[in-house]
């Protein structure tokens, strides 16, 4: 019995590590949520858009709202890990590399399997893929809403337009709502979102500045 589930987790080791190569240059055709979504609502709104195509403060934007210290870390941003521990359940401290894990490879909820998938896969992405890939993939397979999968998606469905076309402001609505998109709009902001967008705005001004986002911005 023993030898079996040691086959079966180097199979399922090996399947993640040959996918993790896959994608760093094929893009991920759905994912375990999407496609759990698409069965749900007969339909999900959908459309891979190339990192070149999207604005750069939209980069700085997500990175500002969800991993200031993107840049600086391998996948696991200690500084933040202790913080959350020390201020208990009251904030999260996931990276981005962390949610691409779970969003592409995984399942959401909080399960100690799955948080020690994601341990485990999560420094193998950091290792295979660049930063620039980990966010091009992140904004592609990222939740806006209901049934709206993707930046491009968003775009059109919050503000009828393009992602290369989002301005500042849109930018950081749109990832002001990243938490919890099934509860909060980016068109019709309620007053939490209107200052969270604002210190996004300032974050990604921020992070520009100070060199924080040299690591996704360029070819």
């Amino acid at each position: 019995m023993a030898k079996w589930v040691a086959r079966l987790a180097l199979g399922f080791a090996a399947a993640m590590l040959a996918l993790v190569v896959l994608y760093s240059f094929i893009n991920p055709p759905t994912t375990l949520t999407i496609w759990s979504e698409a069965r749900r609502l007969g339909a999900v709104d959908r459309q891979w858009t190339p990192i070149e195509d999207i604005a750069p403060v939209m980069l700085r934007s997500v990175v500002a709202a969800e991993d200031a210290n993107f840049c600086e870390h391998w996948g696991f941003d200690m500084r933040a890990i202790r913080q959350a521990l020390d201020e208990g359940a009251n904030r999260g401290a996931s990276t981005l590399s962390q949610q691409v894990v779970k969003n592409v490879f995984l399942w959401q909820g909080r399960s100690w399997p799955r948080k020690a998938m994601e341990a485990l896969l999560t420094p193998v992405v950091e290792g295979v893929w660049s930063k620039r890939r980990i966010l091009e993939i992140y904004l592609n397979v990222a939740e806006f809403d209901e049934g709206v999968f993707g930046i491009n998606a968003a775009a059109f469905r919050y503000f009828r337009t393009t992602p290369d076309a989002l301005s500042a402001r849109q930018a950081a609505l749109l990832a002001a709502i990243l938490p919890d998109p099934k509860a909060r709009s980016a068109s019709r902001p309620s007053s939490f979102v209107q200052r969270r967008a604002t210190q996004i705005a300032d974050g990604a001004r921020t992070i520009e500045k100070d060199g924080r986002a040299v690591c996704f911005e360029g070819p």
